[in-house]
């Protein structure tokens, strides 16, 4: 886990970090259970066909949870305290796909001892499935 303060993040400037994750089964069920959507199209095969989809979708704020990783472990880690995520889900993830998820310290905002990253989430070939601003207080 990176230990970054405000001043460490002002005098680094701009930098990157990615992670790699591959959604689960577990982790969809878990989803399911800890949010209460029981929205068909992700936990029924047969609904998402329907629909158009090769099968259930991963929810998407399961993948957007991925940005809480990548704040409170990597940019800033330790001492981040999340203040506000704008997420954009660009197309489906499903069960057993393998994401990179990755960051870019665009902004160090000393005097609110906050950050602004941007950040994205790619699958294995490389399409951008979701994109997101995320503002993160510093609180070292």
């Amino acid at each position: 886990m990176n230990d970054y303060s405000i001043k460490e993040l002002s005098e680094m400037g701009a930098f990157e970090c990615s992670f790699e994750v591959e959604v689960t089964e577990q982790m969809q069920k878990a989803f399911a259970e800890i949010s209460g959507d029981q929205n068909p199209l992700h936990i029924s095969l047969e609904f998402a066909k329907s629909k158009g989809f090769e099968e259930p979708l991963v929810f998407g704020m399961l993948t957007a949870s991925f940005y809480s990783r990548l704040v409170g472990v990597y940019m800033p880690g330790l001492h981040s305290l999340f203040h506000e995520l704008k997420a954009s889900f660009i197309k489906p993830v499903y069960v057993g796909d393998k994401l990179t998820v990755s960051g870019r310290l665009e902004e160090v905002q000393a005097e609110y001892c906050r950050v602004v990253v941007k950040a994205a989430i790619h699958n294995q070939r490389g399409e951008k499935v979701s994109k997101a601003t995320i503002t993160a207080g510093v609180t070292r």
